[in-house]
């Protein structure tokens, strides 16, 4: 038998130091955190939102202080009791002496003891940047220098999670993911989600003005290659995930088995039979980019023939690794780049099937077909606007999140939960395939 007890609300009322020593302290000799750390600043978005010992929760009242308990010795037991109007002789602040003065005051009332103008709502100079690019990636690559990247905006928040709660369910840790708009990050951050903030992607990414078809979403699309690049040029292999691609299993070493000087990419080829590497079929939302002279060299072709492009960059793959009209290819699954000898192989339809293929969207089993065929993952593409999207990945029971919550779901009968918080997600009326 497993006993759990909750001990989240005492843990929140705990209030270990006084406030104005810490904030005046030198981070550098004390080894505190620093004011403007990111740390510091989710602490104080979350004061500022369940309330501390120094401030009242939004809308609470005069004897609502719901956190904050006392320790009260009861013949030879100690029991916790909650705390109607917090005194400072109820409470130990912290090592300084004066901190005790005023001894039966009211402590909302002491600004010298707490954050009082101090802790606004959180914003972005609460959420500077916890590690550099290249300080994530050696936290996160596996032993082979290989990271998964998943790249969203806000419009795709609730399926980054359902895709990260897929990650975890299947031990995946290697993983980081890129936000392109400081709602995303402050939101990933929170979630405690390996995150960095691209600076170089468009201003102003929202629902309104970067649906599929703009040039908003062109240029937002261009991101994936410029970061991919960028991470690869660093020594790491990467996985370009979208995050409407749905995990059966970990491909990772399956990929980087091919070799090197090799570019595997998805083909968006539909048809059951004939060639998957005709033109335009080269999915540029799930790829392996191997860290090595060849590929990086022809990531630098792709990403400057898409910065020139009126598109967005999947073209750009295919018109750069298999050349125009597809004049590089080499049999029916395979491309050669001429200048560089990267062989670009277009995977098995089978083991990494598109939302076209074989209708496995319409299965009315999709995970039991995907089995039988051994799928590594499916993609949730081919089909038009986000809306869609996500109803088709939930009515297939393939989404792992519930963002009334923010809960990852358990993999014991929970699937219709993921239902219920439909009407839980944004709606948008943008298109995408």
């Amino acid at each position: 038998m497993r006993l759990v007890f909750d001990a989240s609300s005492l843990v929140l009322g705990l209030y270990p130091e006084n406030f104005t020593a810490k904030r005046a302290a030198d981070s550098s000799s004390s080894g505190r955190l620093a004011d403007g750390s990111w740390e510091h600043g989710v602490n104080r978005h979350l004061a500022s939102v369940y309330g501390s010992y120094c401030r009242r929760p939004p809308g609470g009242h005069h004897h609502a202080f719901p956190m904050l308990y006392e320790v009260v010795k009861h013949y030879e037991d100690y029991m916790l009791s909650k705390v109607e109007e917090p005194t400072f002789s109820r409470f130990v602040i912290g090592r300084e002496q004066d901190a005790h003065e005023g001894v039966g005051g009211n402590p909302w009332n002491k600004e010298d003891n707490c954050l009082s103008d101090h802790l606004p709502s959180y914003s972005s100079e609460a959420s500077d940047v916890p590690y550099s690019l290249e300080m994530l990636l050696r936290f996160v690559a596996d032993e082979n220098r290989s990271v998964v990247l998943g790249v969203a905006g806000a419009s795709y928040r609730d399926m980054l999670m359902s895709w990260v709660c897929r990650l975890r369910q299947l031990r995946v840790t290697n993983f980081a993911v890129c936000a392109l708009d400081q709602e995303t990050y402050e939101f990933s951050v929170l979630q405690g989600l390996p995150v960095f903030r691209d600076p170089t992607s468009p201003k102003n990414v929202s629902f309104d003005d970067c649906h599929y078809g703009t040039q908003c979403f062109k240029r937002v699309t261009k991101v994936k290659s410029r970061i991919v690049l960028e991470i690869i040029r660093m020594g790491y292999n990467v996985l370009l995930s979208d995050v409407d691609v749905y995990w059966f299993h970990n491909p990772v070493q399956f990929l980087h088995s091919l070799g090197p000087a090799t570019f595997a990419a998805q083909s968006d080829e539909y048809n059951e039979t004939g060639p998957i590497n005709l033109p335009r079929r080269l999915n540029s939302g799930f790829y392996y980019a191997r860290s090595d002279s060849a590929t990086i060299t022809a990531m630098e072709m792709v990403v400057k023939h898409a910065a020139k492009s009126n598109s967005s960059e999947q073209p750009s793959f295919y018109d750069v690794l298999c050349g125009k009209e597809g004049v590089n290819r080499l049999g029916n699954d395979r491309c050669l780049e001429p200048s560089t000898n990267l062989t670009v192989v277009f995977l098995d339809q089978d083991l990494f099937p598109n939302g076209a293929y074989k209708g496995l969207w319409e299965r009315h089993d999709l995970r039991l077909a995907c089995r039988n065929l051994g799928c590594f993952i499916i993609h949730n593409n081919w089909v038009n606007g986000r809306k869609k999207k996500l109803w088709r990945q939930m009515a297939s029971g393939l989404w792992d999140y519930d963002p009334s919550s923010r809960m990852c779901l358990q993999s014991w009968g929970e699937a219709s939960s993921s239902f219920t918080a439909a009407g839980q997600f944004h709606a948008s009326e943008d298109t995408e395939s």
